[in-house]
């Protein structure tokens, strides 16, 4: 098996898709990587809160207090009552009757496949949804039926075509890789029309989008009952770690009883739960961060055009720069880290075979000086 193993990963890398992990230390976006100081244009930090001394504080506070860990799964004896006020804070925030605090965002989607689609239902899905909402549409043994990325008319299709008890229909609200938001209205009439549900996974729509930032939803003027089952993180904009689902009672209750990524696990930590209350307040209360992340990417994008750079059609923080082949894309990472940026190459399998890019993401805590500077280094092997 060794042997197999080994020459499996000599492939890998001779074909530029080996992945290493870089050890950072510091508070993004300014941090030191191997020794040398970088500007990071790759988090998901986009509010700028991961540092915040609030944040920080309130979890030092509720370690103190608290402890390190919740000891438990939620089931037994580790649903604290930081826990409970966080999840009426994420029902209060999302306009949702209820929420359910998941370790990650991975395990609430595969908790939402196992506990809610099972055998016989349908799954229709987008052909570009993360890895995480892919898994949970296979997860409980539902049919899967893909549709070609972002039409809603394809969706609507296969809505039509397919036979079954339940039916869902499962979306990324922002396409992490591409920075796309989904047609949302035109899925949830879909939905409507043939008696599915909508299903959207907002983890890099929440806290950013929306003139409050409910996310995806808000950002498309629709209401809770046009998507019932939402899926936000709390480790993107809202700086921390963690994940919910947030819906109708009875969805809630299902998840309970009978998603194993939440059953069979231990609780989030309370001071992490302390930490996601003081980060929802904030983002609240300082939404010139919103505003500021969005300013970042209309400089980004026009600075991009004028130097001829070229960018995929996106209107959030996550700004993705078309390279096309593996080894080209590491490339284009290692020459912007020589200029003082870390950026990551995307390489297959987390984007289509052919598909590689930079993928840039802003955030409210880089400064005008470094976007620039950022700019002028991808225009120095533009073509």
């Amino acid at each position: 098996m060794t042997p197999a193993l080994a020459a499996a990963l000599a492939e890998r890398d001779a074909a530029g898709l080996y992945r290493r992990r870089r050890v950072v230390d510091g508070p993004g976006p300014h941090m030191r990587v191997d020794g040398r100081e970088l500007v990071a244009f790759c988090s998901n930090d986009y509010l700028g809160l991961a540092s915040h001394p609030e944040i920080a504080a309130a979890c030092a506070a509720a370690a103190q207090r608290h402890g390190a860990g919740a000891g438990a799964a939620h089931l037994v004896c580790g649903h604290h009552a930081l826990h409970e006020e966080l999840e009426h804070a994420l029902a209060a925030f999302t306009g949702r009757a209820r929420a359910l605090v998941f370790s990650t965002g991975y395990m609430a989607n595969l908790g939402i496949g196992t506990a809610l689609a099972g055998r016989g239902a349908l799954v229709v899905e987008d052909r570009l949804n993360h890895a995480s909402l892919i898994d949970a549409s296979r997860a409980g043994g539902a049919r899967v039926v893909r549709y070609a990325h972002g039409d809603a008319q394809a969706a609507a299709a296969k809505l039509a075509a397919e036979e079954a008890r339940d039916r869902f229909v499962f979306t990324d609200g922002v396409f992490s890789m591409d920075g796309d938001v989904a047609p949302l209205a035109e899925l949830a009439d879909a939905c409507r029309t043939h008696s599915a549900t909508l299903v959207v996974d907002d983890a890099h729509g929440l806290g950013v989008l929306g003139a409050t930032g409910r996310g995806s939803l808000e950002h498309c003027a629709l209401s809770p009952a046009d998507a019932p089952v939402l899926m936000g993180t709390l480790g993107k904009a809202f700086g921390v770690f963690g994940a919910f689902v947030a819906g109708p009672d009875e969805v809630i209750e299902t998840l309970i009883q009978h998603a194993r990524t939440y059953i069979y696990t231990t609780a989030l930590p309370p001071a992490l739960a302390a930490a996601a209350l003081t980060a929802l307040r904030i983002s609240d209360d300082e939404s010139w961060r919103r505003e500021r992340v969005m300013e970042l990417v209309t400089r980004f994008r026009g600075g991009a055009a004028a130097r001829g750079i070229p960018l995929l059609d996106s209107p959030t923080p996550i700004q993705p720069l078309p390279v096309g082949s593996a080894p080209a894309a590491l490339e284009r990472a290692r020459h912007l880290e020589s200029r003082g940026f870390l950026v990551t190459a995307i390489r297959p399998p987390t984007v289509p075979e052919g598909t590689a890019r930079l993928r840039v993401t802003l955030s409210a805590a880089h400064q005008d000086a470094e976007v620039d500077a950022l700019l002028d280094a991808l225009a120095e092997d533009v073509g």
